[in-house]
């Protein structure tokens, strides 16, 4: 049987597969990411919440189903973690603030964690957030700072950060994520994992919101596309949802180059430049596609700054609206960066003001699809940026423009389409760079198997971090 230390090498198809054989029982694998995440933890801080009791629970059945050849799906007994933000029956949820510290224990899980209970999948815990799933970065007043496996004097990004750092440092092969503006994908860059924002609408979410989806956060993409199999399964509550159509999203394999017509996106020129080794990894990325058959078009931003000003007042105006309503001895608990850019200009936004910045939000939903149409995929950088300093709250540290890090990111939740982040290489510092594959709207599969290409062409990868 494979050591316990080595077991967090294994990713979730290795796993189930390893049950099959009776190779490997579910309660011996949480046992060993249980015992990951406490070796990691005192120097991450990924963890929200540790279900050490209900984690075994779920294990112990899940090998008694196993023995019995009973599976309740083919991940049945792998485990996962979940973003805080995603309700789970019996936790609270204070969307990583401290506002919520006495937030009540939620009565039902929401429809991603209620898919995964349904599988058998082994929950450990949830993961941090930052305030409000805000700004990117991983900095929470009720969470602390959660750190970068790769260096932990590194940003993990936002606003999955917790779900980024467990899955570089492999607290478990699963993780659950949530993305409305870059939130799944920027944690995956900067920890050098694979995630994906699926189309809005696949995976079933409460409560729905524009742009809002829920996706997977794997080392690799074949157990990204195996959860989607469960994710995608119906819920009413969802009343944004699309309607459930069986896609086999683990049939990633065989996707030809030959004719794909590729769209290349290397700068937006819009919020902050790209760091030279963040588009020489992107570059080689198209290159690579060229050279086994693709062709590949270099696209002209379709973004503005002003567009892009446009979506951080959206944003502004929503979370302002959520902050106004707290009594003062709230506020006065929320991150004080949160609260001054929440407030700043949107305190003052008129009826007009708003209606302007929803402008921008359907603005960029029609440039967006129609600078992608002409081509069957897109790639691009997912952050323009490096990971920056773990303790700063945006990269720039300016409450009055803390967005500018998101323009390669936040066109796709607003226009719906797929996106995912695939790490390709590493900087000569060691950290991180992934590139972004886009795909027109509902081809979440399209995605992951262009995603699936591009990991088998990608460079040498680094091993994985370990605790020191």
């Amino acid at each position: 049987m494979r050591s316990m230390a080595a077991m967090h090498d294994l990713d979730a198809l290795q796993v189930a597969a390893q049950y099959a054989a009776g190779g490997l029982s579910p309660v011996d694998v949480a046992r060993a990411c249980l015992e990951r995440i406490e070796a990691w933890e005192p120097r991450l801080n990924a963890m929200y919440r540790v279900d050490r009791e209900g984690a075994l629970s779920a294990a112990k059945a899940a090998e008694t189903r196993w023995r019995s050849k009973q599976p309740l799906s083919p991940l049945d007994g792998v485990p996962v973690t979940i973003k805080e933000n995603i309700y789970t029956r019996g936790h609270p949820a204070p969307i990583g603030t401290k506002a919520n510290e006495d937030a009540a224990p939620q009565p039902a899980d929401a429809p991603p964690a209620a898919r995964l209970r349904e599988a058998g999948c082994v929950i450990l815990g949830k993961t941090t957030m930052p305030d409000f799933g805000m700004l990117s970065s991983g900095l929470s007043s009720i969470h602390g700072i959660t750190r970068n496996p790769w260096n932990t004097a590194r940003n993990t990004s936002g606003s999955s950060s917790g779900a980024g750092a467990a899955g570089a440092a492999g607290y478990a092969p699963l993780h659950l994520g949530t993305d409305i503006g870059g939130s799944v994908r920027l944690p995956a860059t900067h920890c050098g994992i694979f995630a994906l924002k699926p189309s809005l609408g696949r995976v079933p979410v409460y409560p729905p919101y524009i742009g809002r989806v829920v996706g997977p956060m794997t080392r690799d993409v074949a157990s990204s596309a195996a959860l989607m199999n469960l994710l995608s399964k119906p819920d009413a509550r969802d009343f944004m949802s699309l309607p459930f159509d069986n896609t086999d999203f683990s049939a990633i394999d065989g996707l030809k180059l030959k004719g794909l017509r590729i769209g290349f996106l290397p700068d937006m020129k819009a919020g902050l430049p790209v760091h030279p080794e963040v588009r020489a990894a992107a570059v080689a990325a198209t290159k690579a596609l060229e050279a086994a058959g693709a062709t590949v078009e270099e696209m002209n931003s379709f973004l503005t700054e002003e567009l892009l000003d446009g979506m951080a007042r959206f944003f502004e105006a929503r979370s302002y609206h959520d902050f106004s309503l707290m009594p003062p001895a709230m506020q006065a608990k929320v991150l004080p960066f949160i609260a001054e850019w929440s407030s700043f200009r949107a305190k003052n936004f008129s009826g007009r003001d708003v209606m302007a910045a929803y402008g921008s939000y359907v603005a960029l939903r029609d440039v967006t699809v129609r600078a992608t149409q002409p081509y069957d995929f897109v790639i691009s950088p997912t952050s323009p940026i490096l990971p920056y300093e773990a303790e700063l709250p945006s990269p720039n540290n300016d409450p009055h423009n803390a967005l500018p890090h998101i323009a390669f990111t936040v066109p796709y939740n607003m226009s719906e389409q797929p996106a995912a982040s695939l790490n390709w290489t590493h900087s000569k510092d060691g950290l991180p760079i992934g590139i972004q594959i886009i795909g027109r709207r509902f081809d979440d599969l399209g995605v992951l198997r262009l995603s699936r290409v591009l990991e088998q062409m990608r460079p040498a990868q680094k091993a994985w971090p370990e605790v020191s």
